[in-house]
């Protein structure tokens, strides 16, 4: 079996026995992969800083159902300025780990893996992590797996949510209030700011004002919670270096 040369992004490691390595990668080919790393905590030649988390890599992989062999990878960027600033750091692997939870074994997700990029090059770019640029990448990723929530009309009777909005359930789906007689109100603009999110493609084309923030984010992660099946444990470190 031939190795295939692909792009990919290291989500996460684990260490397995005294120099070995189990990467999951997201690649642009196959979508989301986990590979055996042989010598790959004491080969700099092979792999040298390539396996770090949120590192971006060309990769050599024999990719096999179950557990791909990795033979090289070579960085193409380890995003040196996000390494350097906690806040940043914390968004990065928070992506890594919800596209981890989310997505499927072996299934090629290119629009994904394009949206994860141009986060993480968002992320190296600017000064300081912005809580919109993390609400606009989860919405996206929602509609790019098929979870995204109705926006528009109430699930339930398709009632449009029109100038009323919504009530936000725990499972992160928002209803009318005709379906639903409790729930954390959604205001309209916030359910159309998510919307807009969509309707670019470019991160900072949409910024929240705080209090559609707040409730936008209340929404993404309750939904983020039902499909994700785990906890996060990136939110958790998340919380403790941003406001």
């Amino acid at each position: 079996m031939h190795a295939e040369k692909l792009q990919a992004i290291v989500l996460s490691t684990l260490d397995y026995g005294d120099s070995d390595r189990i990467a999951s990668l997201f690649s642009l080919e196959h979508g989301r992969i986990k590979a055996f790393a042989r010598g790959a905590r004491t080969s700099r030649k092979r792999f040298g800083a390539a396996l770090e988390a949120f590192a971006r890599i060309e990769a050599q992989v024999r990719v096999r159902e179950g557990l791909a062999g990795l033979q090289q990878a070579e960085i193409v960027t380890i995003y040196p300025r996000i390494r350097g600033d906690l806040p940043a750091i914390a968004h990065a692997l928070y992506a890594c780990e919800v596209v981890e939870a989310m997505t499927p074994e072996g299934h090629p997700l290119p629009r994904l893996y394009r949206l994860l990029a141009a986060y993480l090059d968002r992320l190296e770019a600017e000064t300081a992590a912005d809580d919109s640029d993390r609400r606009f990448f989860e919405i996206n990723l929602l509609n790019i797996l098929g979870y995204r929530p109705s926006l528009e009309s109430c699930p339930r009777c398709d009632t449009p949510f029109g100038t009323v909005g919504a009530l936000l359930q725990e499972n992160g789906e928002p209803v009318c209030r005709a379906c639903a007689p409790t729930g954390r109100p959604l205001h309209p603009s916030a359910l159309k700011a998510l919307g807009a999110c969509m309707a670019t493609g470019t991160f900072g084309k949409v910024v929240f004002p705080p209090d559609l923030l707040t409730e936008g984010g209340a929404l993404l992660d309750r939904a983020i919670a039902t499909h994700a099946g785990r906890r996060l444990k990136s939110l958790e470190f998340l919380g403790q270096v941003t406001p």
